[in-house]
């Protein structure tokens, strides 16, 4: 008896026929596209429209609140007790509260001189200031370095103390619980935090300090940073952007509607007793101060964010010290996220809005949403509905919703206007790394607790690269030859992909997507090949 030849059947070619490769890949893509492929896709497309609504919406929301904080609300001064703390002659530094300063170091040759001389000259009564140097490092020679200048300052009549450990337990965190653990810090009310490359000015403390002194509800301040190399490269130009959104907006929006904002981890004062009562650091993320920053708004602290109390810093000058810190900047969130969620929804001291917020606007658009829909949609998905034109995007999700998130992302820096259409591209590219980070959080795989200390070229003193390579000692040209370890072969890969996309769409398709996914191209091959960090 002969079978029936069923409708659906694999071309006989498949099994060893020999018919031209093209040919048979072709009969494939035919068999599988219209019951697999374009399903798939369109569901696909569903869920990254549906992302870039949620980010559109946040971001058109956070417009509007910092137009409304710009042109109709006081300023910090205004809305908070703050009466500036006077010298007075008779009474002495006795109106001056104690005030602990930590800095904690890791290997910082080229910046130790900068924090720590920052730190002695603030206009702070010395007996009523503690400054406390953390060092970490790992190079003997460097922590004799920064001994003998914490030595030096102390021979002066400062109040500093040089700490070390015999691990490296818990990083970052670590460190300052440790600090704080000192019995010669007990008497202290506040603790002001500057990381190794960070110079706060003089009168830093004066301007903080009476916000937290005249408010008991507030836990912290934190200060803006400037960045003293934001016009060395390219590289460093991007980063300005993105960075200036989160405190020109962000952080303002969090703090003048008393929702929430993060800890940034530096320039920040905060109340001891809040930190105690939170719990205090804990390690068990790569970002700690987002951590305690949760768990203290949680208990019902409030924070303060002054946007013209400044302290100048240094940006990641090299890809991949960029790229390490982009890594714990995005895993970080997620995997506290995983983490707190719980501990959030449950939380009863805060009310059912704040607790709205913190879930969904500041950890799931922010953190999570943000980076995906970047990446897939822009560089995965909307490529590939180029090859298969059973699917369709609506322009208004492919164009006019990422055209108005990028004009609201860039109120922040006006002056990079002109930069605007390369920063799109360059962050589309670091979607990739961000998304590959933030599912490692969410799913705590393998390098969800590494923690690279961001390398820093001491440009806060001296913004010529070659000048700082020279005190260093490093031979930059002979490190920039190897070829092959500047190679990002992710980004190739993608690279790659949208150049096939690009050439299809301009022989086969309608839209003219291939100009912008050529550009892309451009951008994927440059961080691919590690030369970003180069262009001026």
């Amino acid at each position: 008896m002969v079978e029936s030849q069923p409708n659906f059947f694999i071309p006989e070619s498949i099994h060893g026929v020999s018919t031209d490769l093209a040919a048979q890949v072709q009969m494939i893509w035919d068999v599988i596209k219209a019951p697999l492929v374009v399903p798939m896709l369109n569901v696909a497309v569903v869920i990254c429209l549906v992302m870039a609504l949620m980010l559109f919406c946040e971001r058109l929301y956070m417009g509007i609140v910092i137009i409304l904080v710009k042109l109709f609300w006081k300023k910090p001064e205004q809305r908070y007790k703050f009466e500036p703390i006077q010298d007075d002659v008779e009474v002495g530094s006795s109106n001056f509260p104690v005030v602990l300063i930590q800095i904690p170091m890791f290997n910082e040759k080229e910046v130790y001189k900068v924090s720590i001389g920052a730190a002695c000259g603030l206009s702070w009564p010395s007996d009523r200031l503690v400054i406390q140097v953390l060092d970490d490092s790992t190079d003997p020679a460097i922590k004799q370095l920064v001994e003998m200048e914490c030595q030096r300052w102390a021979s002066k009549g400062l109040n500093i103390t040089y700490q070390i450990r015999e691990n490296r337990t818990g990083y970052k965190a670590g460190a300052l619980k440790e600090g704080l653990k000192r019995s010669y810090v007990k008497h202290c009310e506040y603790v002001a935090i500057f990381d190794a490359d960070f110079r706060p000015e003089p009168d830093f403390l004066r301007r903080a300090i009476p916000f937290l002194v005249g408010n008991p509800d507030i836990a912290l301040v934190q200060a803006r940073w400037r960045f003293v190399n934001a016009d060395e490269c390219l590289l460093t130009r991007m980063q300005e952007m993105s960075l200036d959104y989160h405190f020109t907006v962000e952080q303002e929006v969090g703090s003048a509607t008393h929702a929430f904002f993060g800890f940034n981890g530096t320039a920040g004062v905060w109340r001891i007793a809040a930190i105690n009562e939170a719990g205090g650091w804990k390690d068990r993320t790569t970002v700690e101060d987002m951590d305690l920053a949760v768990r203290a708004s949680l208990r019902g602290w409030k924070f303060i964010y002054l946007g013209d109390l400044q302290a100048k810093s240094e940006l990641p000058s090299t890809l991949r010290a960029f790229r390490f810190q982009q890594h714990r900047w995005s895993c970080g969130p997620a995997n506290l996220f995983r983490k707190m969620v719980m501990e959030i929804v449950k939380n009863k001291k805060v009310r059912f809005w704040k607790k709205v917020y913190v879930i969904y606007s500041f950890f799931f658009v922010r953190k999570i949403i943000a980076h995906m829909v970047t990446f897939f949609f822009y560089c995965v998905v909307l490529p590939l509905t180029i090859l298969v034109p059973e699917v369709h995007v609506p322009i208004w999700g492919a164009v006019y919703i990422p055209s108005v998130i990028t004009i609201l992302n860039s109120v922040g820096t006006p002056r990079s206007i002109h930069l605007l259409f390369y920063w799109i591209l360059f962050e589309n590219v670091m979607s990739l790394h961000r998304t590959k980070a933030t599912l490692i959080g969410l799913f705590e795989a393998g390098r969800v607790n590494e923690w690279v200390v961001t390398e820093k070229l001491g440009d806060s003193v001296n913004n010529n690269k070659k000048d700082a390579a020279k005190k260093t000692n490093v031979k930059a040209p002979k490190k920039r030859s190897k070829i092959i370890e500047r190679l990002n072969l992710l980004e190739l890969g993608f690279a790659v992909f949208l150049f096939i996309c690009g050439c299809y769409d301009f022989v086969h398709g309608k839209n003219n997507y291939f100009i912008y996914l050529f550009l892309q191209t451009i951008s994927f091959s440059i961080v691919g090949f590690g030369y970003v960090g180069t262009i001026v």
